[in-house]
């Protein structure tokens, strides 16, 4: 058992954080158990994601790195996330000196780029739009999902490498999502759950957005939720394109290109500290069966 320190970088997009490990320097094991103590805002480092970079397969001669994302209450898998695709991108352009770079995920090979004003986009692909990509539990018209929970109704289901339920509202600040949040995400009609995102819309090109993570609970904002909002909004008829999607931490913009049905997201990145975690916060939990 590898009892030495371990490094990490914390960084965030708009105040939704991660831990980041870069394994490709040390590969040692990193069970469920790890992950959820380092990701404890009280014992440990605390982030809404704990990250890793892994070195690609041989066989993958497109991808620059390979990332996997864990749910930090229990370090479980998670599907895919925007805000930390484009911190990975950030560090690997910066290792690189690379404007663009090719990133394997669960959710496929994702590209990111350097805009000139510094910010990050990352091209998350096409949105699934089947229930059964979403998944749903029963057949439903995922324009229309008939769930009713409290005064949320008729989500839109988006998938982004991940589940999202969109509900519109007149105002944000009117609904109790720590509340309502959980009965959404847990509901039998989410076989794997699902996030939850709650939108009013501004005008056309403007939407106001807050979300419930799956696995996270609330967050300052979520990357594939922002993307998820804007193709629901585009499906509904109530947005262009191109939108700002303000979140608790801030805007993204997002386009879902009409060319070839790709969602692009582009946002500020921003790392917080480095350092190692001690030994003794990770051996008692490495050898815990």
């Amino acid at each position: 058992m590898n009892t030495a320190p371990l490094h990490f970088i914390k960084m965030h997009g708009l105040g939704n954080d991660f831990v980041i490990v870069d394994r490709r320097a040390d590969a040692r094991p990193l069970p469920p158990e790890t992950i959820a103590a380092v990701s404890h805002r009280r014992t440990g480092v605390g982030c809404d994601q704990f990250i890793t970079i892994e070195p690609p397969a041989a066989d993958d001669p497109a991808a620059d790195a390979v990332m996997g994302i864990f749910n930090g209450d229990d370090g479980s898998p998670a599907g895919a996330c925007g805000n930390a695709t484009r911190c990975v991108a950030d560090i690997l352009m910066r290792e690189t000196g690379k404007d663009t770079v090719a990133i394997r995920t669960a959710a496929g090979l994702l590209t990111a780029w350097r805009e000139d004003d510094g910010q990050v986009t990352v091209d998350m692909g096409e949105p699934r739009l089947d229930w059964q990509a979403i998944p749903l539990s029963t057949e439903q018209d995922t324009l229309s999902i008939d769930l009713t929970v409290g005064p949320l109704s008729r989500p839109v289901g988006v998938n982004m490498g991940n589940p999202h339920a969109v509900f519109f509202v007149p105002a944000v600040a009117s609904i109790d999502l720590p509340a309502l949040g959980p009965q959404v995400e847990r509901h039998p009609l989410f076989p794997e759950r699902t996030n939850v995102e709650i939108v009013q819309i501004l005008d056309r090109r403007s939407l106001r957005m807050r979300v419930w993570e799956r696995a996270a609970g609330i967050t300052q904002a979520c990357g594939s939720g922002a993307c998820a909002v804007a193709v629901a909004a585009v499906r509904r008829g109530l947005a262009e394109r191109r939108v700002t999607v303000t979140l608790d931490g801030g805007p993204l913009v997002i386009e879902w290109r009409e060319a070839d049905g790709h969602v692009l997201m582009t946002g500020p990145v921003a790392m917080s500290f480095s350092g190692t975690l001690d030994a003794a916060l990770l051996s008692p939990i490495q050898a815990a069966p």
